[in-house]
């Protein structure tokens, strides 16, 4: 017969959790935008494969595979004056169950004078008792440009999962200069898939996503935006456009509703090829 010698408290074992963080910065150099700074640690990474538009592509990775409960990730991506970058994700993100520590992402964006920074990356798939917290920083130069799109899915369709009870806390800060023009906070607490179906908050939806796109010209967008926007089945959206800002909502009953939606509308906004992630 065996017989432990190690002692035992009734205390849960202590997780190894995932703790991951990004530093990127690119410049323009000779008309085209070259990578200045590459700062990695933990689980995360940034990949720079050859792109088909007029700027730098850059991939964030995840070699954790994922988000699970207690986990930490930091990412901090600055295009400086006159660069272009564009940021994406090589697959959506899945935050896993928790049985209690709430997992933390934060996200901070800089786009310098004349700088151009996309950050678009794939749908965010909260799985049944996720916990997430994730906040984003921006700042833009007074003549720069930010186009920022986040897709949430909640629960995996093809398994008919819903969220009976989780946790999502999203807070979006944009600055402009030193003025701060856009501030949202949604948090989502507890029967999730429940509060979706009220038609004050997702009217039955699955899949939301936000666009917000601030430039000198993006007011002036506004109707040739609307015009744009997709009638398909299955998703809807509307657009609105204050402060120097243009905001885009979609609401759908699916990620392949959302997609099919969002895919062509940000190949004719932005006037750039789909970083190649996008349609592996």
């Amino acid at each position: 017969m065996f017989v432990s010698a190690l002692p035992f408290d009734g205390a849960p074992a202590q997780r190894q959790r995932a703790v991951g963080r990004v530093s990127f910065a690119a410049t323009a150099l000779n008309g085209r935008t070259r990578p200045m700074r590459i700062e990695e640690s933990g689980s995360m990474r940034i990949r720079l494969p050859k792109g088909e538009g007029a700027g730098l592509d850059a991939v964030l990775v995840n070699t954790a595979g994922g988000i699970a409960c207690g986990d930490r990730f930091s990412v901090e991506v600055e295009s400086q004056a006159d660069a272009f970058v564009t940021v994406a994700t090589p697959a959506a993100e899945k935050v896993y169950r928790s049985d209690g520590p709430v997992s933390n992402l934060t996200v901070k964006l800089t786009a310098g004078a004349r700088g151009r920074l996309d950050w678009i990356p794939q749908e965010t798939i909260l799985f049944d008792e996720a916990r997430l917290d994730r906040q984003l920083d921006a700042n833009v130069a007074e003549d720069g440009r930010l186009t920022l799109l986040e897709a949430v899915v909640f629960g995996r369709e093809a398994r008919a999962e819903r969220i009976v009870d989780g946790l999502f806390i999203d807070r979006w800060r944009i600055s402009r200069g030193s003025r701060l023009i856009y501030a949202d906070t949604l948090r989502l607490d507890g029967p999730i898939a429940e509060l979706l179906q009220k038609p004050v908050v997702g009217n039955g939806a699955r899949a939301l996503a936000t666009l917000i796109h601030v430039a000198p010209d993006a007011e002036d967008r506004l109707e040739s935006v609307r015009e744009q926007l997709p009638s398909r089945h299955g998703c809807d959206a509307a657009a609105s456009a204050w402060n120097g800002l243009l905001a885009v909502r979609f609401c759908a009953v699916s990620i392949e509703a959302l997609r099919a939606a969002i895919c062509p509308f940000l190949l004719a906004f932005r006037g750039e090829p789909l970083p190649r992630v996008w349609l592996s």
